[in-house]
C-alpha cells in the first residue's frame, strides 16, 4: 500500500517523498479510522484527503467554508488531472445538474460542498444515492466555541457520523489549541481518532513586529518597496481603513486592490481573481480575505493594525510562504488596537475567552522575545531552538533596554503618583517634563516623577509604558483608559520582578537592519538565475490569466525556482523538475522548456 500512496503521489503532484504526519494520516483514512489531523498552513494538508480520495473506492466530500476556496482546490485538482468538482450557489442551474449526474454516475472522486450545502434534505438523499468513501471537514476550527472563526452551521456537522454510518470523517485545520481540538473532537462525533498534530512553527516565516508611527503610509510603503514585483497582501482593520490605505498607495503608484464586505460580490471576486492571476501583486484588505486565500507565492503579509488573536494572526501569516520559500510577515501595531478589539467584543458571546486571546495577542506584541518560539508555545508545542534565525527578536533587529527594572519602577511610581486616575499619554508627559494645560492645571508639574525621564523622547517613554501593559505589570481601565498598577506591577515596584523591555528601533539601527536583509536575500538566491525565474513567473502570469485561474495552480514559485536553477532542455529533464507531476508535464513542459531556451539564447547573443 505505502509503495502505490507514493507512486500516486508522484504521478499526480511531481513530489517524491512526504512531509510530517501526511503519509499517517493518509494510512489511517484508508484503513478508514476517523482522524484530525493539525498541520501549519503550508503544511500539505489538502494531499492528505486528496490523494487517498483517489486509491479508494467512492467519492469523497469535502466540506470546505468558502467558495473561492473550494474553486481554487478544484482548479487546481482538475490541472493535475484528477476528477473532482463543487456544488454550491455560485454555479448556474445548468453547471449545477451536470454536477449532479456526474455524483449519480461515480465519476468524480472528490466534491466540495459548503457546510449549508450539506444540510439540504436534497443533499443527504443524492449523497445517500452513491458510494460515499469518506467526509472530510475543511478549516476545522470553526467549529469550535474556542475557534477564532465561529460559524453556526460548522457546530451541526456532528449529524454525519450518524447519517452515514460506518464512513469515516477526518477533521483538518492549521490552527487549534488543546482545548479547540477536544472540541472538534466532540461536536463531530469522532470515534477514537487517530491524532495527527504537527509541528506549528513556518520556519520560512520571517516574523516582524514594531510600533506602528503616524506615518503608517510610510511603513507599509518601505515594505513594499523590498518586494518589487511580488503578491503581498496588505491587511487592515476596518473597511475605511482598506479603501483610505488602497487609494493612498494607487496615488503614490504602487498598484493594487481593495478587498472587504463592503464590496459587492461581483467586484470582491473579480479583485481576488486579478491577484490570484498576479495581474496585480498588491490586495488591501480586511480579515475577510483570509481562509480564501489560497495562492502559494504570496512573498509578503502587512498587518496594519493588530489581530484579535494569535490564532487569527498565524492564519492571516500562513497565507505567505506556503510554498515553502522566504516570505516576510511584518506587523505593525498600536495600543489603540487593543483598546478597538476590545470595544467591538463587547457584545461577544464568549466573551471572556475572547478578551483572553486579545491580550495574549497584545503580549505577543509588546514583550521582546522569539517570535517563533512564542507562536508554537501558544499551541502548546516545544520549541528547541535557542534562534530562530527568521524573527525580528533572534536576528539582532530588538535593541534591549538597559536597567529594565529602573525604568518600569519610574513609570509605575509615576502612575501611582497621579493616583491611577490618568491614561498613557499624560503619564509619559510628565516623566518627560511636559507642561502640558493639563498637567498644570492637576498640579502634576509638582510631583517627583515630574521629568523624571527627561533624557528620553516621549516615543521611548510610550513604548516602555506599552510593554508594561502587555506584560501584566500595568492595566488600562475603563473608559477613559486610565492606567492602574497590577500585583505584578506592584511586585515590580519593589524589585521582585523585573520586566523585558525593548528600545524603539531608531534611523542608524534601520540602515543595518537594511544591510543584513540585503544580504540574507542574496544568500537566498545564491545559484539561481533570477532573472529566468521572473520570465517564468511571466509565462506562469500568461497562462494564468488565459486560463482563469490563480498562477500557483499552473506551478509555485517554488517549482519556477527549482526550473530556474537546473534549466531543463527536454521533456524528460523537465519532469524531474519539484512539483511537476505526469498531468502538468504533459500541458506545460514545452512551453516551459521553450522560455528557457529562448531566455538562454538571448542571454548568449
Amino acid at each position: 500500500m505505502k509503495n502505490r500512496i507514493l507512486e500516486t503521489l508522484t504521478k499526480f503532484w511531481g513530489y517524491t517523498s512526504f512531509r510530517s504526519y501526511q503519509e499517517e494520516a493518509i494510512l489511517s483514512i484508508l484503513e478508514e479510522r476517523d482522524t484530525l489531523t493539525v498541520l501549519p498552513t503550508g503544511g500539505g494538508k489538502s494531499v492528505c484527503f486528496q490523494l487517498p480520495a483517489l486509491i479508494s473506492e467512492g467519492m469523497a466530500v469535502i466540506v470546505s467554508p468558502l467558495l473561492s476556496l473550494m474553486k481554487d482546490q478544484v482548479d487546481d485538482l482538475k490541472d493535475i488531472g484528477i476528477a473532482a468538482e463543487c456544488l454550491n450557489s455560485s454555479l448556474t442551474p445548468k453547471d449545477q445538474y451536470s454536477v449532479t449526474e456526474k455524483i449519480r454516475d461515480g465519476s468524480l472522486k472528490l466534491l466540495y460542498l459548503s457546510p449549508e450545502r450539506l444540510l439540504f434534505n436534497h443533499t443527504l438523499d443524492l449523497l445517500k444515492s452513491v458510494k460515499i468513501s469518506f467526509f472530510v471537514i475543511d478549516e476545522a476550527h470553526c467549529i469550535s466555541h474556542w475557534g477564532h472563526n465561529f460559524r453556526e452551521e460548522y457546530r451541526q456537522l456532528g449529524f454525519i457520523k450518524k447519517e452515514f454510518k460506518n464512513i469515516g470523517v477526518h477533521a483538518f485545520t492549521a490552527t487549534a489549541t488543546p482545548e479547540v481540538r477536544q472540541d472538534i473532537v466532540k461536536q463531530l462525533n469522532l470515534e477514537e481518532p487517530h491524532l495527527y498534530i504537527g509541528n506549528m512553527d513556518r520556519p520560512n516565516l520571517n516574523y516582524r513586529v514594531l510600533p506602528r508611527s503616524s506615518q503608517l503610509l510610510g511603513q507599509i510603503v518601505n515594505v513594499i518597496k523590498k518586494h518589487p514585483n511580488e503578491q503581498g497582501i496588505v491587511y487592515c482593520l476596518r473597511r475605511a481603513d482598506v479603501d483610505e490605505i488602497s487609494a493612498k498607495l494607487n496615488d503614490l503608484g504602487i498598484q493594487n486592490l481593495p478587498y472587504h464586505a463592503g464590496l459587492s460580490d461581483e467586484e470582491r471576486k473579480k479583485n481576488q481573481d486579478q491577484f490570484s492571476s498576479e495581474s496585480v501583486h498588491i490586495i488591501v484588505a480586511t480579515i475577510a480575505f483570509g481562509m480564501g486565500v489560497d495562492c502559494s507565492n504570496i512573498r509578503y503579509v502587512i498587518h496594519a493594525a493588530m489581530p484579535k488573536s494569535i490564532e487569527h494572526y498565524q492564519q492571516e501569516t500562513g497565507r505567505a510562504g506556503r510554498d515553502g520559500l522566504s516570505a516576510d510577515c511584518t506587523l505593525f501595531y498600536s495600543g489603540s488596537d487593543y483598546r478597538t478589539w476590545e470595544y467591538m467584543l463587547r457584545d461577544s458571546s464568549n466573551q471572556k475567552v475572547m478578551l483572553s486571546k486579545l491580550s495574549a495577542m497584545y503580549n505577543f506584541c509588546v514583550r521582546p522575545q522569539c517570535r517563533h518560539r512564542t507562536l508554537v508555545h501558544y499551541f502548546a508545542h516545544a520549541y528547541e531552538n535557542n534562534n530562530c534565525g527568521a524573527c525580528d527578536y533572534c536576528l539582532g533587529e530588538v535593541e534591549m533596554a538597559q536597567e529594565p527594572l529602573l525604568i518600569g519602577q519610574k513609570i509605575i511610581s509615576c502612575v501611582a503618583r497621579v493616583r491611577e486616575r490618568f491614561g498613557a499619554d499624560h503619564v509619559a508627559d510628565v516623566l518627560k517634563g511636559n507642561r502640558t494645560a493639563a498637567i498644570e492645571r492637576w498640579g502634576h508639574e509638582k510631583i517627583s516623577t515630574f521629568s523624571l525621564m527627561n533624557s528620553e523622547t516621549k516615543v521611548f517613554i510610550r513604548f516602555m509604558i506599552e510593554q508594561l501593559i502587555g506584560q501584566g505589570f500595568l492595566r488600562r481601565e475603563n473608559e477613559f483608559m486610565t492606567l492602574t498598577i497590577t500585583e505584578s506591577g506592584r511586585k515590580l515596584l519593589k524589585g521582585d520582578l523585573v520586566p523585558v523591555l525593548a528600545k524603539p528601533i531608531v534611523a542608524a539601527k534601520k540602515k543595518e537592519i537594511e544591510a543584513k536583509r540585503v544580504s540574507r536575500r542574496a544568500r537566498e538566491w545564491e545559484g539561481f538565475d533570477e532573472k529566468l525565474f521572473q520570465a517564468l513567473r511571466a509565462k506562469r502570469a500568461e497562462l494564468a490569466q488565459t486560463k482563469n485561474v490563480p498562477a500557483y495552480i499552473i506551478f509555485s514559485d517554488k517549482t519556477l525556482k527549482d526550473m530556474a536553477l537546473n534549466s531543463p532542455k527536454t521533456i524528460e529533464q523537465f519532469a524531474n523538475i519539484f512539483g511537476v507531476g505526469a498531468a502538468k508535464q504533459r500541458q506545460y513542459g514545452q512551453i516551459f522548456v521553450d522560455v528557457i531556451k529562448n531566455y538562454e539564447s538571448q542571454t548568449l547573443n
